[in-house]
């Protein structure tokens, strides 16, 4: 069925009944939820069933459940995690640190989707340099092409053993971004041909994994203007070049890397060819904007959007405390 091409978040801790109504009328794919929407367990269980409630279906529960500074559940009801990038680091050994990646992936899986949340907007495939702005380094899981693809593959892995599906981000790869896209947009000049083997190398590679996120980045060599959010060379690239083809949604429209209102920018997105875009301040005005003004899924989008919720696996027996147990083995030895 095709459903709003967009994805909404709401305000606050409890979903009103403004909101409800915003939500029933607009029909958006999915929800995606914040710290401002996590006060404790039984809450947040209410709060992702009432926004399914409001759609009338099991509508996809979206959160940034990172680790470090980027992560939306947290103590004292949820689990803390480190950063990712500190973690990897902490070992010498690889494989022990992809196993370790892979526990996280399921332990936080676990939790998500005990609360509701079945998707987890990661793992974060980008590669972190020298230069790469503070708001994102710490986020990648590496600072080579092969470190970022095995252990965001274990992690994804992770996640998809517990129920919770992935959304990979953010392709065609954020690392060398100098400024933060929240406040502006970073240009990556850097030749195409060494970006192919280094910072696009984990999204081809993690491409079955099946949903990501575009970069509100330019890339001179793909589009010298456009961010490849709004880039229709710059989506094409994405899934003719980098194989990204399942579900596409846009890094989210609020931010200030994209210049224009809300509507302008989520119809440039949509127009490039992305499938839905992520609008996440929870301004209600906005979102009946975006909603009138946007319109349901393409038919193929719609298509692609069936695929990705399909691949929820069946979530196999898990003997928590033992994960965790290993978990923790591993942490202390690293």
């Amino acid at each position: 069925m095709r459903r709003g091409a967009f994805t909404f978040a709401p305000l606050g801790p409890v979903l009103t009944p403004y909101e409800a109504a915003l939500f029933r009328e607009g029909d958006p794919w999915g929800f995606i939820i914040f710290q401002r929407n996590c006060e404790n367990p039984e809450q947040l269980r209410r709060l992702t069933g009432d926004l399914r409630m409001a759609v009338g279906w099991h509508a996809p529960v979206l959160i940034d459940q990172e680790g470090g500074r980027v992560q939306r559940m947290r103590a004292p009801h949820w689990s803390e995690w480190m950063p990712p990038l500190d973690q990897v680091e902490a070992f010498e050994d690889r494989g022990k640190a992809a196993r370790a990646m892979y526990l996280r992936g399921v332990l936080i899986g676990v939790e998500l989707v005990a609360h509701g949340v079945d998707v987890n907007c990661a793992p974060s495939c980008d590669i972190a340099y020298a230069d790469t702005h503070p708001f994102l380094r710490n986020r990648c899981y590496g600072t080579d092409a092969e470190t970022v693809t095995s252990m965001a593959r274990a992690c994804g892995e992770g996640h998809m053993d517990a129920g919770c599906l992935t959304v990979l981000k953010h392709a065609p790869g954020h690392g060398r971004a100098v400024v933060d896209s929240h406040k502006n947009l970073p240009r990556i000049d850097v030749d195409l041909a060494e970006l192919e083997e280094t910072d696009f190398a984990p999204f081809r590679a993690l491409a079955d994994f099946g949903m990501a996120m575009t970069a509100h980045i330019v890339v001179p060599q793909i589009d010298p203007n456009v961010p490849v959010t709004q880039s229709p060379a710059g989506v094409a690239y994405l899934r003719d070049r980098l194989g990204l083809t399942g579900l596409l949604m846009s890094d989210d429209i609020s931010m200030n890397a994209l210049a224009g209102d809300v509507v302008t920018r989520g119809e440039a997105a949509l127009a490039a060819g992305c499938d839905l875009v992520l609008h996440c301040n929870g301004d209600a005005r906005e979102m009946g904007s975006i909603a009138q003004s946007l319109g349901k899924m393409s038919l193929e989008a719609a298509k692609r959007a069936d695929v990705a919720l399909a691949a929820r696996r069946t979530t196999r027996d898990i003997d928590i405390v033992a994960l965790e147990a290993e978990f923790d083995a591993l942490i202390q030895g690293a």
